[in-house]
């Protein structure tokens, strides 16, 4: 029995005193690797499918294709740490909220200075929708800076919480099979392959979500 529920999304670890789970984040070296190879290699072919399906997606709002590199290595950086940490009991760097803050707050925080800096008229008219009438254009201000301000936060909680409720059924299943019948074991790992076919596809939609939203938030700008 854990002693802890929310102990496998615990970032320290207890080897040598040192918070080494957050290496977990250097896997996807491991993935990107065999696209290195003098041959194709399905990792490769993979790779290429995602980033020209990505690429085609983001492209209506860009004018060009230097604009999209940074997404499209946020989407596979994403996926690639969401797909990691399916198994249960282990930690991912996506599911904890310090590090989808981090890139959530980060990019937004780009966005919002080189928006304010260089399209300063266009930042202030954003904040008024055509076709506000005069006397709510105050509160249309008021609303709009607030929905700007809480974007990072909704952005970070929106991946980790996702990501850590499918966790958390999933080591809840696991310790309801302790000291039961054969039936509920087969019931319940019957259970946890549904729900583990059902966590790859979150996996998938919130790194597309993730990276889908910054795309929008950029086009603003």
């Amino acid at each position: 029995m854990m002693t802890n529920l929310f102990s496998s999304f615990d970032p320290m670890s207890s080897t040598f005193s040192m918070q080494l789970n957050w290496l977990s984040t250097l896997l996807f070296l491991i993935v990107f690797f065999p696209i290195y190879w003098l041959s194709l290699s399905k990792s490769s072919l993979i790779y290429s499918e995602l980033t020209n399906y990505i690429t085609k997606e983001f492209l209506p709002l860009f004018k060009s294709y230097k604009n999209i590199i940074l997404f499209n290595v946020l989407f596979l950086f994403i996926l690639i740490n969401n797909v990691f940490g399916l198994m249960p009991y282990t930690f991912t760097s996506t599911a904890h909220i310090a590090m989808t803050l981090s890139m959530a707050l980060t990019i937004w925080m780009i966005f919002m200075i080189y928006g304010w800096v260089n399209n300063t008229k266009h930042m202030f008219a954003h904040l008024v929708p055509l076709g506000t009438p005069i006397v709510l254009m105050p509160f249309m201000v008021l609303i709009e800076t607030i929905s700007n301000i809480i974007r990072p936060i909704t952005l970070s909680v929106r991946l980790a919480a996702n990501l850590t409720a499918g966790h958390l059924l999933l080591i809840l299943l696991g310790e309801s099979m302790v000291n039961n019948s054969i039936f509920v074991i087969i019931g319940v790992t019957a259970a946890q392959f549904a729900l583990m076919t059902l966590e790859a596809a979150v996996a998938l939609i919130q790194a597309y979500v993730f990276a889908t939203l910054s795309t929008l938030y950029a086009s603003e700008v």
